[in-house]
């Protein structure tokens, strides 16, 4: 009877669980923007991902007579440039979706790191309080008052162009939000009910916070994070725009809006093609962002 009970129990907790998700998928629907969003940045990672495979044309092929030729349906262009050539004659489409793997990755990787860095430290500080969080809460204070492209400017300028080094200087300061945002939520939900009973019933402070604390308030991280994406995207683009991000060699959204800006009205494609991919890309991510926070907060969610 007992093993019964268990089969029984499970059973229906799976059941709850599974009309939960429905729910959560019926409530989606009302985001029709966010879920274009999600479909565009979807489009986006099988890009990034299959680079090879989708680029018409090989990253190191270029042809000087193919040079600044306009996108198709435009008087000059050429068979086998759906989106133009740039003025060494490269592809701006092969280009672009190359450029697709360097935004998404230097996106995922400074949001993942900054988002679990600071989601620990903030555990800590606002769950223990005193010296703790005093000597984390002012070393974050002194981040935030440099102002952040000022601040990765100088770090990609002590370390040098390149893939890792963009990532740390972009994460250095990253994670102070994340910080700031968890801090301040495990302030106002420790002191709560559930935590006092887990308290009583002598569950660990690490088990407290990972366990109880962290799912409560996981919603509200998923969206900072999603719109934190977008950030590091333009600040990736600023960076390799200024010849700051990544190697020339790499192809990167925003060293070839840069390479176009001394021929935008000549050749305006060269420009607008990689500056659209950025556009495209940060919009879909603050649509996601902004259906996330609607679905998942109670406050909003019937608005």
């Amino acid at each position: 009877m007992a093993s019964a009970a268990r089969a029984a129990g499970t059973a229906a907790g799976a059941a709850m669980r599974d009309s939960a998700w429905r729910r959560l998928l019926r409530r989606a629907r009302r985001y029709p923007l966010a879920i274009a969003g999600l479909l565009v940045i979807l489009l986006y990672t099988l890009a990034a991902l299959f680079a090879p495979a989708l680029a018409p044309h090989p990253l190191d092929e270029f042809s000087l007579r193919a040079r600044l030729k306009p996108p198709l349906g435009f008087a000059g262009s050429l068979p086998g440039y759906p989106l133009g050539t740039d003025a060494l004659g490269h592809d701006l489409l092969s280009r672009v979706i190359w450029g697709a793997r360097v935004s998404m990755a230097v996106g995922f990787l400074t949001v993942g790191i900054a988002a679990a860095a600071g989601t620990l430290l903030g555990l800590v500080a606002g769950y223990y309080g005193g010296r703790i969080d005093q000597v984390l809460s002012r070393f974050a204070d002194l981040l935030m008052a440099f102002p952040y492209l000022l601040f990765t400017i100088l770090m990609m300028s002590l370390l040098g162009p390149g893939f890792l080094n963009l990532v740390l200087a972009l994460t250095f300061k990253a994670w102070v939000e994340f910080f700031r945002l968890i801090r301040g939520e495990v302030l106002s939900e420790k002191h709560k009910e559930y935590v006092e009973a887990a308290h009583a019933i002598g569950r660990r402070d690490l088990g407290i916070m990972l366990r109880e604390i962290l799912p409560n308030i996981l919603h509200t991280l998923l969206v900072v994070a999603t719109l934190r994406f977008g950030y590091m995207v333009i600040m990736e683009a600023s960076l390799s725009f200024l010849g700051l991000g990544m190697p020339p060699d790499v192809p990167a959204w925003g060293s070839m809006v840069a390479a176009g800006r001394e021929k935008l009205l000549e050749a305006w494609w060269v420009s607008t093609v990689p500056g659209l991919a950025i556009l495209f890309l940060v919009l879909s991510m603050n649509l996601v962002g902004e259906g996330l926070r609607d679905l998942l907060d109670p406050r909003l969610r019937g608005r």
